[in-house]
């Protein structure tokens, strides 16, 4: 999911006095994240939001810390949950799709293979099939919600699944997809803004004019491509861990993932366009949210951050409340004029923390954000490199000592310059790429200790990372290996093509890519 909230989240029925069981008044500073008084799914990627306050008090702070809370699960219980975008296209002229074709597409996918439509003022707006979902960006990306998932080799093989439906329908259709053929893309390479087809949904149009007055262009939601990974956490300690370590380390993933060099049919002078586009837009709801290494960091501080950020709609009845720039602690308190007949409810919340894009997204679970949409190998490798570092309690600790001393300043640097030199980017010492490296080698050594054999799922970003002297010291102790083009992204991979072979046009790319 890359800019607006979506309708897959935490498939729940919550009691608010069951919440607010699990947080002590006294505010201790790590939550324990009981679970016997909630129901709730494994993880909440994947199915429609549908919470019922069983109590009638109204809704306070202690709930919405609560509500975090509630995400907590043991080790046993930790799962992989996969998002991943298409950019459409016609396979005859190569402009974007129109919306008649996306409609046909959905259509075609569920009667040809059992999934529920979902549907809004009468037009299919997505798909549903058990704990999976397929839904449609502002642009017409397709998208597919993955199930929440125990291994690697199950998000590979619903990943395979799922192309393979939309190849067989797509095809009958002529519609081909960018981001599952031979390399992927992060950004539609050829195409104006004007030509882009937009979805009319009403929140979407809400959401837009809210970023439209903070100075935010519509690019974002029109022509942007993602892979995204959910993952859980057991208690607000282990939050904090993973929250610190997944977030210093996006600009790494960003730069091994990168690969949107290309806009209006050349190249735009990035390696990734989507990962910069997002950071001219509404800093208050975006960015490396620095208060994250603070020692008071937990569920609480994430809460009155999240409580101080204006509410972009309220949904009623079906429709659709432009919230006016309203915040969720003006809303919670009832100092809001043209709102006030309408009361909090925890769903408001969860579409509330919906709105908010930093590059690690905490619901009940943290959403990684830093990549591109590339290859199907690519698709797999983004959750095999988090898993890998994340699941992994050494890996996890060996990553925060190696974070430990950065500063702010380095932080914000990295963020701001990764999208232009990726790899290249220099950090300290030397590149970032030999951080790169070290990195790649404890998500590698972690997936190793799961015992799952996934370690494979890494190659297309560990020949990404890997240098020239690490060939060389590999070579000497394991005979000689051999890498098509080691050290280099996906994004400069396209750019050598489009001043080479392709005769500087993307044309080319389409076909090349088409799944």
């Amino acid at each position: 999911m890359a800019l607006v909230f979506s309708s897959c989240g935490l498939g729940a029925v919550m009691n608010l006095s069951a919440l607010k069981t699990n947080v002590s008044s006294s505010r201790k500073k790590f939550l324990t994240c009981k679970r016997s008084k909630i129901v709730a799914s494994n993880q909440g990627t994947n199915t429609t939001a549908s919470y019922s306050a069983l109590a009638t008090e109204p809704l306070t702070k202690e709930d919405l810390i609560a509500y975090f809370s509630s995400g907590c699960k043991t080790k046993e219980m930790w799962r992989i949950g996969t998002e991943h975008e298409k950019i459409g296209f016609d396979v005859k002229t190569l402009r974007p799709i129109k919306y008649e074709q996306i409609t046909a597409l959905l259509n075609g996918i569920s009667e040809r293979f059992d999934w529920d439509k979902v549907m809004e003022t009468g037009t299919i707006i997505g798909l549903k099939q058990g704990m999976q979902n397929i839904s449609l960006e502002r642009g017409c990306q397709l998208e597919l919600s993955g199930a929440p998932l125990e291994t690697l080799h199950q998000t590979y093989d619903e990943l395979n699944s799922h192309l393979y439906q939309v190849k067989t329908v797509a095809e009958d259709l002529g519609i081909g997809f960018l981001g599952i053929g031979f390399l992927g893309i992060g950004y539609e390479p050829k195409s104006n803004l004007e030509d882009a087809t937009i979805v009319r949904k009403r929140r979407y149009d809400i959401i837009q004019g809210y970023l439209d007055r903070s100075g935010s262009g519509p690019d974002l939601g029109l022509r942007t491509c993602t892979v995204q990974v959910n993952l859980d956490y057991s208690s607000e300690t282990d939050m904090i861990r993973k929250f610190r370590a997944s977030l210093a380390l996006q600009p790494i993933a960003t730069a091994l993932f990168a690969n949107s060099p290309f806009s209006n049919g050349k190249p735009n002078g990035f390696l990734s366009i989507r990962s910069h586009l997002w950071i001219d837009t509404d800093k208050n709801r975006t960015g490396m949210i620095p208060f994250v290494f603070h020692d008071s960091f937990g569920f609480e501080r994430y809460v009155e951050y999240a409580l101080d950020i204006p509410m972009c709609f309220l949904h009623r009845n079906k429709s659709y409340l432009n919230c006016r720039g309203m915040t969720f602690r003006d809303f919670l308190s009832g100092k809001t004029s043209h709102l006030s007949h309408e009361q909090p409810t925890i769903n408001d919340w969860e579409n509330h923390i919906g709105t908010i894009w930093p590059e690690v997204w905490l619901k009940r679970y943290l959403e990684m954000r830093g990549a591109d949409g590339g290859s199907r190998e690519i698709l797999c490798a983004l959750p095999a490199f988090w898993v890998g570092l994340l699941y992994d309690d050494e890996s996890l600790q060996t990553v925060l000592d190696m974070i430990a001393d950065w500063t702010t300043e380095e932080r914000e640097m990295l963020r701001t310059q990764v999208p232009v030199t990726g790899l290249k980017t220099m950090f300290r010492d030397g590149p970032l790429k030999h951080v790169a490296e070290d990195v790649l080698k404890q998500a590698k050594d972690g997936l190793e200790r799961r015992n799952y054999k996934e370690t494979g799922f890494l190659d297309a970003v560990t020949e990404v990372a890997i240098t020239a002297e690490s060939i060389r010291r590999i070579s000497v102790y394991e005979g000689p290996i051999f890498l098509a083009k080691p050290g280099v992204t996906p994004a400069e991979k396209l750019l050598k093509l489009y001043n080479g072979d392709w005769g500087q046009s993307v044309d080319p790319l389409f076909h090349e890519m088409q799944y």
